[in-house]
């Protein structure tokens, strides 16, 4: 099977698929040994009338649940509303409410299904605010979760970012939530590669110095934390914080660069995983997962390692606009109907791109309906490139 596509050098090129066959999951989902979030896309609805540029998209729940069902059937829980879900680029907080609502209420009609869901202060308006207020919308979000049966993950707050004088500001609100939280919550370190506005958390640009403050705030709340996802794209820093963690304090890899060894783990110990990553890769993740659940490191690496050159591809600079290609992919995939997204962000990555992540997404055999595959990705270079084949 054969597809022409562009190259660096101008050229147009033929590319022959190394897989040919679909591929189906898992009778029963996986035995695995380490805690797996898949953090999930949302899917449009572009046949209904809303502004693509604005933070309310029409959303297709019929689909955007579905695949969430097609996760949860590949043994991941979902980190529902997240950054992948392009929270705060195209989806606002009316929006991820009711994505919040309706997945929980979804998930409960499914054996085995489970999910948390992301708390920020994305109500808020532009401008400054006060730590009180930011506080009360952490809180607001952390009630509407609860109410509606979910647990928390506490996003990194961009408002809290601008209005932090030093690190006893963050003290001061991750505190104040975390005393008041029904559940453990799971804390968010989202780097300035993913969100320029997050540049500086924690009261520093000094990551070692962010990281005694983070883990002061864990220490001063036992009992409050399960653990923290951090997303520097840094695993160097991840092994720090990891092996730093307080007993039953657990460490989930958010490095879309390096999960593969860091999810392994090392001497210090292993990461948990909840990537934005998982949602493209979830076929090949799933049974690489199964592996190191069963003790074959090397069937694990020889699964895995390939995606890792496709994430790298996906979370290049600007870092922010990845969620471009997970949604590409999720097309290609068949999960959708169509190629378009929540504040236009298809049109945020460049036809080469595109041609690159079909590359690699090949190569990783992540392509799961090869035909298919093809047959749209000869439609939109059509339709983008001008390529005819």
């Amino acid at each position: 099977m054969n597809i022409l596509l562009p190259s660096h050098d101008g050229a147009i090129v033929s590319h022959r698929l190394l897989t040919t066959q679909e591929q189906h999951g898992p009778v029963r989902p996986p035995t695995l040994n380490r805690i797996a979030y898949a953090a999930a896309h949302v899917v449009v609805d572009p046949r209904r009338g809303y502004e693509p540029w604005s933070n309310a998209p029409a959303i297709d729940w019929d689909k955007t649940l579905r695949f969430r069902e097609y996760l949860y059937s590949l043994g991941f829980k979902v980190a529902e509303a997240m950054d992948t879900s392009q929270r705060g680029m195209g989806l606002g907080w009316a929006g991820a409410a009711e994505l919040i609502e309706r997945s929980l209420a979804h998930a409960r009609t499914i054996d085995g299904a489970d999910l948390a869901c992301g708390a920020g202060t994305d109500q808020l308006t532009a401008g400054p605010h006060s730590l009180a207020d930011i506080t009360s919308a952490y809180l607001e979000q952390f009630e509407l979760i609860a109410k509606a049966g979910g647990r928390p993950i506490m996003m990194a707050s961009r408002a809290l970012c601008a209005a932090a004088r030093d690190a006893d500001d963050y003290k001061t609100v991750y505190g104040a939530v975390l005393s008041q939280s029904r559940d453990k919550v799971v804390l968010h370190w989202l780097g300035a590669a993913f969100d320029t506005a997050l540049a500086g958390y924690w009261g520093d640009t000094d990551v070692a110095v962010a990281m005694e403050t983070v883990l002061d705030i864990i220490r001063s709340h036992p009992g409050k934390v399960e653990g923290i996802k951090i997303s520097l794209l840094d695993a160097a820093y991840e092994g720090q914080l990891r092996a730093r963690l307080p007993d039953g304090v657990l460490m989930y890899t958010g490095d879309d660069f390096n999960y593969d060894e860091l999810i392994a783990g090392d001497d210090t110990g292993v990461s948990h995983a909840l990537l934005g990553i998982f949602d493209p890769i979830a076929p090949v993740a799933s049974r690489a997962l199964g592996a190191l659940a069963e003790g074959d490191l090397g069937a694990y690496r020889t699964l895995l390692a390939p995606t890792v050159a496709l994430s790298r591809a996906l979370f290049a600079a600007p870092t922010q606009f990845y969620k471009a290609g997970v949604v590409f992919l999720a097309w290609l995939n068949g999960h959708q109907d169509h190629f378009a997204m929540a504040g236009g962000m298809q049109s945020a990555r460049s036809v080469l791109h595109y041609a690159d992540v079909f590359r690699k997404a090949d190569a990783a055999g992540v392509l799961i309906r090869p035909e298919l595959a093809c047959r749209r990705m000869r439609a939109f270079l059509s339709v983008h490139a001008g390529i005819e084949s």
